[in-house]
């Protein structure tokens, strides 16, 4: 159980947990009482993670973009909340979508023709009809 005691003037531990949570993917201003420093490098190794998690579901999209993946990945996701590894891998596809390789733009356009996704809330799967039809579509 997270405590509800404040803790001076910082707040609870549950609000100084979120703060740091916001802080470290979110975009949110350094807590205070962190060292700006660790906090970046903190930052970063989380955007890593998040990237290598992402390539797992975009495996086409990151060996296009080679050592350019981890900084196409953070320019796009830098202080934005997670949204799932195929979320966040689906954004940056978008984002490049006009500078893709030709494998890495079929990937996009399979996955387009599977999933729906507006960029808005979590990708679902198709029904299998119009996911045929968007597939021949395509095609």
């Amino acid at each position: 159980m997270i405590s509800t005691r404040r803790i001076g003037d910082a707040g609870t531990l549950a609000e100084r947990q979120a703060a740091l949570v916001a802080a470290l993917v979110a975009g949110a201003p350094d807590p205070p009482g962190f060292d700006p420093t660790r906090l970046a490098a903190a930052r970063r190794a989380l955007l890593r993670k998040r990237a290598g998690e992402a390539a797992k579901h975009w495996p086409v999209l990151a060996a296009s973009l080679g050592p350019r993946w981890s900084a196409a990945f953070a320019a796009q996701h830098a202080g934005r909340e997670p949204g799932g590894a195929l979320r966040d891998g689906w954004d940056v596809a978008r984002a490049l979508r006009a500078e893709l390789t030709a494998d890495a733009a079929r990937e996009l356009r399979d996955r387009e023709a599977r999933w729906r996704y507006a960029g808005v809330r979590p990708p679902r799967p198709r029904r299998l009809r119009a996911a045929l039809r968007t597939l021949a579509a395509r095609r």
